[in-house]
C-alpha cells in the first residue's frame, strides 16, 4: 500500500508539471525556471547577480511564510521534490517548516545558493572594480590631454587690440593657408624638362636676386613670392638660357606689385640688369608670366607661415634673424623644393632654436600651431644644417654675405647645430 500511494503521488506530480509545461506552451509563454530562493537548490550561474534580493519577496505583493528559508515563498517544483522525498503516511509539512528546511538539506548534497550566490558576486565585484578602474584611469587621462590644452598659451592674446593682426580670423585664415599652399609647390624634378637651363643657373638667379632685393630694401613677403613666381613659370614654359635673367626681374616685378606700397620702376630694373633687356622686354615677359599662371599671383609661400610659427616659438630677434637666414638659404638650393612651404618654415624655427640652444627644443606649443613633430621636420632640419655648414664656401655666398651684416645680428656667424647630423644618423 505504501509503495502504491508514493507511486499515486509521484505520478501526480510528474502530471502537476506535465500541465504546466502544455499551458505556458499554448500561451506562448515561457516556463518559469526556478529562482533558487531554497537553500541547497542547485546552483545555476545567473548573469547577474542580485544583492540584497534574499530578505525582499519574490513578487510584488507575494507574502513570505514565516518559517522559509530567507522569508521567501516555495516554488512549486521543490513542493514536488519533497513530496517526492517524504514518506507516504507521513503528513505534509507547512510550507516554509523547518522540517521542510531539514528535508531539503538530507535531500541535496550540495553547496548552499547563498554560498554560490555569494562566490558569483565577488567575481562579478571584481570584474565591475575593473572596468571601473580602466574607466577611471582613461577619464584621467582625457582630463590631463583637456588640462594641457586648456594651459597652452593664446599667442594672440597680445594682439587683441590690433586690427591689423584679425585675431577673430586668423585661425580661419591659416587653416585655408594649409589647405591651399600645395597649389604654390611644383615638382621637384621639373629643371630636368628644361634643355637649356639647369639647376645651378637656377641657383645662381636666385642668389642674385636676393642681393637686389636687399639693395632696393623690398619687403620680405617679396622676395619669396619672386622665388614662388619663378619656379611656377619655369615648370610650365621652357626658357632659354639668356631670358632667365629676364624671367627673375620680371618675377621680381610682378611681386612688387602684390605686396610693396611703393614699386620700383622699369627702369630702375633695366638699370639693375645692366640694360641687358628693354623696356618691351620686360613688358611682355610680364604679360607671359601672368597669362602661363593664369593670373594666380597670390598663393602660401614660407614667409606667411613664419611669421605666425615665430609667434607661437616665443622667437627673439635673435632667433627670428637666425631662422630667416636659414630658410632663404633654402631658397637658394633646389633639392629644398621637395618641401613644402609650411614645413620649410617650421624646420628654419626649429633647426634655429637648435642652432642657439645646442639641444632640441621644439615644444607643444610649437607642434600644435605647425602641426609638425620633431620627427617629421628631422630631414628637412638636418638638410638645413648642411646648407648652414656649406654658406660661407663657394660661388653662392650672397645669403651669407646678407646675414653677416650687423644689421641682421651677424645670425650667419652662428655655429650650426651639426648634433642633428648626429642624431639622424643614429
Amino acid at each position: 500500500m505504501e509503495n502504491m500511494r508514493s507511486e499515486n503521488h509521484r505520478g501526480a506530480a510528474m502530471e502537476g508539471v506535465k500541465l504546466a509545461s502544455e499551458a505556458a506552451a499554448n500561451t506562448n509563454r515561457r516556463a518559469l525556471r526556478d529562482i533558487k530562493n531554497i537553500l541547497g537548490a542547485p546552483h545555476q550561474p545567473q548573469a547577474v547577480s542580485k544583492r540584497g534580493l534574499q530578505e525582499k519577496p519574490a513578487a510584488a505583493g507575494a507574502k513570505s511564510q514565516p518559517g522559509a528559508v530567507g522569508h521567501r515563498p516555495v516554488t512549486r517544483k521543490f513542493a514536488a521534490i519533497l513530496q517526492q522525498t517524504q514518506p507516504a503516511n507521513a503528513p505534509l509539512a507547512p510550507i516554509g517548516s523547518e522540517r521542510q528546511k531539514r528535508n531539503a538539506d538530507t535531500a541535496f548534497n550540495a553547496p548552499s545558493d547563498m554560498e554560490c550566490s555569494k562566490a558569483s558576486d565577488d567575481d562579478l565585484d571584481e570584474m565591475v572594480s575593473r572596468i571601473t578602474q580602466l574607466m577611471t584611469n582613461e577619464l584621467k587621462e582625457i582630463d590631463m590631454e583637456d588640462t594641457e590644452e586648456e594651459e597652452m598659451p593664446d599667442i594672440d592674446s597680445c594682439d587683441v587690440g590690433n586690427s591689423l593682426a584679425v585675431v577673430e580670423y586668423v585661425d580661419e585664415i591659416y587653416s585655408f593657408y594649409r589647405r591651399t599652399e600645395e597649389l604654390s609647390c611644383v615638382s621637384p624634378t621639373y629643371m630636368a624638362h628644361q634643355s637649356d637651363i639647369n639647376e645651378k643657373m637656377r641657383g645662381i638667379l636666385i642668389d642674385w636676386l636676393i642681393e637686389v632685393h636687399y639693395k632696393l630694401e623690398l619687403l620680405g613677403e617679396t622676395l619669396f613670392l619672386t622665388v614662388n613666381i619663378i619656379d611656377r613659370y619655369l615648370a610650365r614654359e621652357n626658357v632659354a638660357r639668356k631670358k632667365l635673367q629676364l624671367v627673375g626681374v620680371t618675377a621680381m616685378l610682378l611681386a612688387c606689385k602684390y605686396e610693396e606700397v611703393s614699386v620700383p620702376v622699369v627702369e630702375d630694373l633695366i638699370l639693375i640688369c645692366d640694360r641687358a633687356y628693354s623696356r618691351e622686354d620686360i613688358l611682355d615677359m610680364e604679360r607671359m608670366i601672368v597669362d602661363r599662371l593664369e593670373f594666380n599671383m597670390s598663393v602660401p609661400t614660407p614667409y606667411c607661415f613664419m611669421r605666425r610659427f615665430l609667434k607661437a616659438a616665443g622667437s627673439d630677434k635673435k632667433l627670428e634673424l637666425l631662422s630667416f637666414f636659414l630658410i632663404e638659404l633654402s631658397l637658394v638650393d633646389y633639392k629644398m623644393l621637395k618641401f613644402q612651404p609650411s614645413m620649410l618654415a617650421a624646420a628654419a624655427i626649429f633647426t634655429a632654436q637648435c642652432t642657439l640652444n645646442g639641444c632640441m627644443s621644439w615644444n607643444k606649443c610649437c607642434e600644435l600651431h605647425t602641426k609638425y613633430s620633431e620627427e617629421q621636420l628631422m630631414d628637412c632640419s638636418t638638410m638645413m644644417v648642411e646648407l648652414h655648414q656649406g654658406a660661407p664656401r663657394g660661388k653662392l655666398t650672397g645669403v651669407h654675405r646678407k646675414y653677416s651684416t650687423f644689421k641682421y645680428g651677424c645670425a650667419a656667424k652662428s655655429e650650426p647645430a651639426a648634433f642633428l647630423l648626429d642624431a639622424r644618423k643614429a
